[in-house]
């Protein structure tokens, strides 16, 4: 029989959030680029909640946008709820949400695929790499047919070997029941990748026309729409929002639970991979916080055009008769149908302290990963990885420089940092707790932490960089501005002050000054600023949120000069740590393990001590004096 044989210069294997990011990106660039799924079915599906976004997550949605993904376009044209999360908190955790009609995100995302230059789009099981002397060079489908490539990206999310499990019953699937990818593992561990054994899981999903809304407390979108991607503005998506609701679990509903545990494979044993701690299931929680009397839960609809709704809180793999039991306890449950049944999935992944900043395997070359197959969990994560590698991938068949975002740059930058460099045994959950300059990345001004940087790449055109610059140049101008605008103590601005809850002025004044008052914000100063002129809401969010937060921004900016002062000095790929006299034993593992690229991603190694760090700084001191000397 003969063998189809094809050439491109990207492979992605996945078509998950991760691979649909990656193969976009890399075809975008000029790669000519082939992505594998399963199933057409998959190609950007959402088999758990039906949003994007979050807590977080909403800032990497930003990001990825303002780099030139696709994930922020996508979720504006299919989204049927949006809502900013944190608004009674400052601005560094504020955070947008919004719910997704799930079959158009997905047919939405295919579309963009299907009509993108350089890109094919390719429903095959993956199920061998081929790798030579120390390379990949290639991949194998089941069907025997071999695709060469520079580059191969695996984005192949929670599919690897995974089953579905409820009570006793398995079922060797991937999620909502595709196909499982169940050769590719083997490969995998041939060519010396390490496999983690993950789990997650899912709640059951309910027939609309079964639930009594009217016990329940509704929940309703934002007046106010902010879009995700940097491209669009309000009146570009607003639309008519659909409600979601919520209701509690109660004393009775935790009851039933913690009489049938000895039937959940959570607690039965059944289940071998490690679960989520961010986001447990029911049985979880029941178990973990049980001076609780109740849990919330939120009734989501998966759509605009249909009845299914999802159960957000309430994740199980228990058996079916424990679930409907359990959900019929909840107020406006009581005569529940279930259309889909709850359950837990687990998956192969990889430790991924086996990749390089850039998502570039260590010990096999042009092979990048990203996504759930790196240990992570959740849509967002999984894209913004995916961009990464996919932008990286197509950077070394293009013969350039590949990217690594750092802390002080992204929060995709702390994601890819936390998995490579520390050790995670459970799947990873961006938090904004995890940012430790999260005042300087905020969602809000993701463009102008990152487009400058997705320009450079070439995913960003010339006509949304010029669009960027004006707006920078317009903040500027007004920070400008407002600071040199002198206000006397007059009787309009007293007034105006006493109107608005603020101490009257003694003596003259700024107008950045006052906009700095916690109870001003730029507009309630209108007619004492008659000379402000016409900028877009966005512009003035910057302006606002700059000058109020200014002296902590500028302590942040400074500890960030710090920071970059340690990842600014590299270690040599090279070196060998045996040689390093003086550093600890458990010190040379750790590094040796990681093979951190800086001192910095060095000092946040576990394991590796302040002084193993001052021992480091001293011999790569030596070793460039040695190399100097030489040179000379």
């Amino acid at each position: 029989m003969k063998t189809v044989e094809e050439y491109y210069d990207v492979v992605v294997v996945g078509a998950g959030h991760a691979g649909c990011e990656a193969a976009l990106a890399a075809a975008r660039l000029g790669c000519e680029t082939i992505i594998f799924t399963v199933s057409m079915n998959s190609v950007a599906l959402m088999p758990c909640n039906p949003n994007i976004g979050g807590s977080s997550k909403g800032h990497l949605v930003k990001e990825i946008d303002a780099l030139g993904g696709e994930m922020g376009k996508n979720i504006d044209k299919t989204y049927i709820q949006s809502k900013m999360l944190n608004k009674s908190k400052g601005p560094a955790v504020h955070s947008l949400r919004a719910q997704a009609d799930k079959d158009a995100y997905s047919m939405t995302m295919r579309y963009t695929m299907q009509n993108t230059d350089h890109l094919t789009l390719r429903q095959a099981e993956v199920t061998e790499l081929i790798v030579e002397n120390g390379q990949v060079t290639g991949v194998k489908t089941f069907s025997g047919a071999i695709y060469h490539a520079k580059a191969i990206v695996l984005a192949t999310g929670t599919y690897l070997k995974s089953r579905c499990l409820y009570g006793e019953v398995v079922n060797y699937t991937g999620p909502n029941g595709l196909q499982a990818a169940n050769y590719l593992s083997q490969s995998l561990k041939d060519n010396g990748i390490e496999l983690y054994r993950f789990k997650t899981g899912t709640p059951a999903r309910i027939d609309k026309r079964s639930v009594d809304f009217s016990v329940m407390e509704e929940q309703f979108g934002d007046e106010k729409i902010v879009p995700f991607s940097f491209t669009n503005k309000e009146e570009d998506i607003k639309r008519e929002q659909i409600s979601c609701w919520l209701t509690y679990t109660n004393e009775k509903t935790h009851e039933i639970i913690r009489n049938n545990l000895d039937r959940s494979p959570l607690y039965s044993g059944m289940i071998e991979g490690t679960g989520p701690r961010y986001c447990p299931s029911i049985e979880d929680k029941v178990v973990r916080f049980a001076d609780k009397n109740r849990h919330q839960l939120f009734i989501e609809p998966e759509g605009e055009y249909t009845n299914e709704m999802y159960v957000g809180g309430m994740s199980s793999s228990l058996p079916e008769d424990v679930q409907y039991e359990m959900y019929r306890t909840v107020k406006g449950l009581e005569n529940v149908k279930i259309i889909r049944n709850a359950y837990a999935i687990e998956y192969d992944c990889i430790n991924p302290n086996q990749l390089k900043s850039t998502l570039e395997f260590k010990t096999i070359a042009s092979l990048f990963s990203g996504g759930q197959f790196n240990g992570s969990s959740g849509y967002e994560e999984a894209a913004a990885q995916g961009l990464v590698a996919g932008i990286n991938a197509a950077l070394k068949c293009l013969g350039k420089e590949q990217i690594i975002l750092d802390r002080s740059q992204a929060y995709i930058g702390v994601l890819i940092d936390d998995l490579v460099t520390k050790e995670n045994h459970e799947p990873y959950r961006m938090m904004t707790s995890r940012a430790e300059y999260r005042l300087l990345l905020r969602q809000d001004n993701a463009d102008m932490r990152l487009t400058e940087l997705g320009y450079q790449i070439g995913l960003i055109d010339k006509v949304r960089y010029d669009k960027f610059l004006i707006k920078k140049q317009q903040i500027a101008e007004e920070k400008e501005r407002l600071n040199h605008c002198l206000i006397g103590a007059n009787k309009t601005v007293q007034a105006l002050l006493e109107a608005n809850g603020s101490t009257p002025l003694k003596t003259s004044s700024n107008l950045a000054e006052l906009l700095k008052r916690p109870e001003l914000d730029y507009y309630c100063l209108a007619p004492i600023d008659p000379e402000r002129p016409e900028l877009d809401d966005d512009v003035i969010e910057q302006v606002t949120i700059d000058l109020k937060y200014e002296g902590y921004i500028t302590r942040q900016l400074k500890q960030v000069e710090q920071f970059k002062k340690l990842e600014n000095k590299l270690i040599p790929e090279d070196i060998a740590y045996e040689d390093v006299q003086n550093l600890r034993t458990e010190a040379i593992q750790k590094l040796n393990a990681i093979r951190p690229h800086s001192i910095g991603q060095a000092s946040r190694i576990s394991g590796v001590s302040p002084s193993d760090i001052s021992v480091l700084l001293v011999y790569l001191h030596q070793l460039n004096y040695r190399k100097g000397e030489k040179s000379e």
